[in-house]
């Protein structure tokens, strides 16, 4: 799957924008050092993934809740940390639209960022 950071239009001639949110995300505070690599990982596992439905999403990562018009949540680094994609099926792209802590995550609306 290709990973991508923030809106669809935004995006479509970068090759791979979402490892420089994610480690900008990491390396911003040192409080955040122990998300390197669990987020690291989670980016490796849906770079190699192929979810044509959330079903197969759910398959590949049990702890990640499915929301409705193709959003996801993962819990990264035994809860600590939340990514929030949006899942476009028919390509196989997904969208990073939220990383944080989870007290940050529990502040925005999964649905609508």
């Amino acid at each position: 799957m290709l990973v991508r950071f923030g809106c669809p239009q935004k995006f479509d001639q970068m090759r791979d924008p979402a490892t420089h949110p994610l480690k900008a995300f990491i390396s911003r505070s040192t409080m955040y050092a122990d998300a390197r690599e669990p987020v690291m990982a989670w980016y490796r596992q849906v770079r190699g993934a192929d979810w044509a439905t959330p079903a197969d999403v759910k398959r590949a990562i049990r702890s990640a809740s499915i929301l409705k018009d193709g959003r996801a949540v993962f819990n990264i680094a035994g809860n600590e940390y939340r990514i929030v994609v949006w899942n476009n099926y028919p390509y196989r792209v997904v969208y990073v639209r939220f990383i944080g802590t989870h007290r940050k995550y529990d502040r925005i609306d999964a649905q609508s960022v």
